[in-house]
């Protein structure tokens, strides 16, 4: 792939990073990257100008590739958003982001490639990450979701033995219910909520867990119990030698790894587990890597 700058741009619920990935090195450019928060409430002209600012920004040096790693349900092939009715990237609902990006950063349409970002995740941590040298390897973002992705031989995997619908375990039901209504950080809050106590983000949870509090410890315990008992099933089919970890909640795996092995028996058979080497720029490296071909 020589040493050529690659552009990447990860488009989330909550924000969009962007950044010059430099291939021959595995790692973003130094000083590249960008990150910028999208409004819940944002209107389309305002979602698409703060995007469409980032990759600008990054693309300052002049790079003639780009990989976007954005979350379903999106037309990866055509570049067309067709989220609705998830709560967040709504009003991006029928854009055409492959026009809007060739446009604005002045490149061929067919030079910019579209993939999911948990697909990008693992893609990321397999080329540069704690994935890589694995051939099987399944990656699992928790965060405001639960993101999934399934690899084996450098390709990823949508269908086959203890692979999930398009390999997303999110349509996948736990307990009767949605997944998402446990193993998610509203799973996680609720949890909290039914242990009499109340925190409006994840991360106090986990500091108050880190400072000995018994009721963080425990809910952080359970969500790994359960993120185990889910996960389990895939594992034993699938197999991987690894399962790498990213999304924001990762960040307290000390947390719940115990809860996770004790419900996961699967699990003793695989050989890495852990939160991801580049848990921020992961998605990043995978998308550039995808691009660069």
């Amino acid at each position: 792939m020589g040493s050529e700058l690659v552009g990447a741009i990860e488009i989330g619920g909550t924000h969009v990073t962007a950044a010059r990935v430099d291939v021959a090195e595995r790692q973003v450019q130094a000083g590249s990257l960008l990150r910028r928060a999208l409004p819940s409430n944002g209107t389309r002209d305002v979602l698409l100008a703060i995007i469409g600012e980032a990759a600008v920004s990054a693309a300052s040096a002049g790079v003639p590739r780009w990989g976007v790693a954005v979350p379903g349900p999106f037309d990866y092939e055509r570049g067309l958003c067709t989220i609705a009715g998830v709560g967040k990237l709504d009003a991006l609902h029928g854009v055409d982001l492959r026009t809007a990006f060739a446009s604005s950063l002045r490149v061929d349409p067919e030079a910019i490639r579209f993939l999911n970002d948990a697909d990008a995740f693992l893609l990321g941590e397999s080329w540069a990450g704690a994935a890589r040298g694995h051939d099987a390897a399944i990656g699992i973002t928790l965060g405001t979701g639960l993101g999934s992705a399934f690899m084996r031989g450098g390709a990823i995997q949508e269908t086959g033995p203890g692979v999930p619908l398009e390999g997303r375990l999110d349509l996948v039901p736990f307990r009767g219910a949605r997944v998402e209504d446990v193993i998610s950080g509203r799973g996680l809050l609720a949890a909290y909520r039914r242990a009499g106590r109340d925190a409006a983000e994840v991360v106090e949870i986990a500091e108050r867990a880190n400072a000995g509090e018994l009721a963080a410890i425990e809910t952080f315990r359970e969500f790994g119990a359960s993120l185990g008992e889910f996960l389990g099933p895939f594992i034993e089919r699938f197999a991987p030698s690894c399962v790498v970890f990213g999304g924001g909640i990762s960040r307290a795996w000390p947390l719940f790894a115990d809860g996770f092995r004790s419900a996961c028996l699967p699990a003793e058979r695989v050989v890495t587990i852990a939160p991801a080497e580049h848990l921020e720029e992961a998605p990043l490296l995978g998308a550039a890597r995808y691009a660069a071909g």
